[in-house]
């Protein structure tokens, strides 16, 4: 029973599926977690993956996405470790549990509908193009490599994840388990915050400024 409950990590971030994710461990509760997510990986047996959660003060996110470890990158002499790791199952916290130094929970995962794990062709090809846009200004270069291959599946965390979307947003899209009502709202979330990018460039031009903007929306 106790292999079953998952490690989780409350970070001020969402984490999607696929997401590339480096992490700095330093606190000694976390030390010890992914300590034991390391010994299961070597073993194939026991908890491997833990799950990130959103964390905004005392308030905890209860569907979260667990983080798959590919490799240690770095091993400091006091302990402290680089990771990189890639976010896997997305699930929902059922209860928690304290008896570690860190939290655990008893955890139910899940995925997209069936039937709704796939976009349209035309809306994914039309959500790439605008999220080509945002990288452009983003990167403030026309050339911007996007390698987004079939099948579309997840296209809307894959697109969401680089942006300097709100955590609150990424958050609601995190549960959604249709991915054209995803995306169609990852979509409406790009082309607002590139009107946003439009007004404050014009702005700073007005005042003099330089135009060169990050918001989040």
């Amino acid at each position: 029973m106790d292999d079953l409950l998952l490690p989780l990590f409350p970070l001020e971030v969402v984490l999607f599926p696929q997401q590339p994710f480096p992490l700095h461990i330093f606190e000694e509760r976390y030390k010890e977690m992914i300590g034991e997510c390391l010994a299961a990986k070597a073993s194939g047996t026991g908890q491997q993956e833990f799950g990130v959660l959103l964390a905004q003060g005392e308030q905890l996110a209860t569907v979260g996405c667990t983080a798959r470890i590919l490799n240690v990158t770095r091993k400091y002499e006091d302990g402290r470790m680089d990771l990189f790791t890639v976010g896997s199952r997305r699930f929902e916290i059922l209860y928690t549990d304290e008896e570690k130094a860190y939290l655990r929970g008893g955890v139910q995962f899940f995925d997209d509908d069936p039937e709704h794990d796939l976009p349209s062709d035309a809306s994914a090809e039309a959500a790439i193009e605008l999220f080509r846009s945002a990288m452009q200004r983003l990167r403030e270069s026309p050339e911007v490599p996007i390698h987004l291959p079939r099948p579309y599946r997840h296209l809307s965390f894959r697109i969401a994840a680089p942006l300097p979307l709100s955590a609150e947003f990424k958050q609601e899209i995190l549960g959604l388990r249709d991915e054209s009502e995803r995306l169609r709202r990852v979509t409406q979330a790009i082309r607002q915050w590139l009107a946003h990018v439009e007004r404050m460039q014009r702005a700073r031009a007005k005042a003099g400024g330089n135009g060169n903007v990050r918001p989040e929306i």
